[in-house]
């Protein structure tokens, strides 16, 4: 992708930050880091589709595949597993999804190279995360749904580790009805593989986890010029299906 067209695309900061860019000759993935040796820095800017096209739809066996990667809980894991009920699920209160379910849902994602950071926008749930690569430190008793996230860059891929997430009811994964929990650990990479995007993820949660267990996938390039929509949860129509929902317990 051009450094105009990734000036255009983020407005007025982007074309402050991209003038910088051209009068300096440099590309938007070696700014990404400033001191960063050239060789370590991946371009992973641009807009990245990650539906049917380029990967196999989730549900409750993709990327969790049995016999292969799927997660082994312990006794607290399978008893919360065994009570859950569907109609508790958060997403039914616009409750956004979370790592690692986030990055394998089936929709488009856009991020930018900065200096001291790498931004994920993705479009399911208007979800923005935030890799810190100043190396900063997690501050206390921030804990939220997506986790507070650092990273660095190392033999042209992007490292992030992501920890301090709140207890979710299935913030592990959205079909099996698998919690995660504040101990949550969640490891990324992320490199190009010609014009792919790809990722390994490794999540470590010991509070439901016998083991750490990890995915691969990959996004495509998206459509030339294509704007992130709007999800625009709306909590009365997300709650609706619960009507329909044949409940566990009475």
């Amino acid at each position: 992708m051009s450094v105009t067209s990734t000036c255009t695309r983020h407005g007025l900061l982007g074309l402050v930050v991209c003038a910088m860019l051209l009068a300096g000759g440099l590309t938007p993935a070696a700014f990404a880091q400033s001191g960063a040796d050239p060789s370590d820095v991946p371009d992973l800017v641009g807009v990245w589709d990650g539906g049917f096209r380029a990967r196999p739809v989730n549900g409750p066996k993709m990327p969790w595949v049995p016999g292969e990667n799927f997660p082994v809980l312990n006794e607290r894991g399978l008893a919360h597993q065994a009570v859950f009920d569907e109609a508790i699920a958060p997403k039914y209160d616009c409750v956004p999804s979370a790592s690692p379910a986030l990055q394998y849902d089936p929709f488009m994602m856009d991020v930018t190279q900065w200096p001291d950071r790498v931004l994920f926008r993705y479009e399911k749930d208007d979800q923005i995360r935030t890799v810190w690569l100043d190396g900063r430190a997690p501050p206390l008793n921030e804990f939220t749904v997506q986790g507070f996230s650092v990273g660095h860059y190392e033999d042209g891929a992007l490292l992030v580790e992501t920890v301090q997430f709140v207890f979710d009811i299935t913030g592990f994964d959205d079909y099996n009805g698998i919690p995660s929990s504040q101990q949550k650990r969640v490891t990324e990479r992320y490199w190009r593989d010609g014009e792919e995007l790809r990722m390994t993820l490794t999540v470590e949660d010991p509070m439901f986890l016998r083991e750490p267990v990890s995915y691969t996938t990959r996004w495509l390039p998206g459509p030339e010029g294509y704007k992130l929509q709007w999800y625009g949860c709306n909590a009365e129509e997300a709650g609706h299906p619960r009507k329909f929902l044949i409940p566990k317990y009475h």
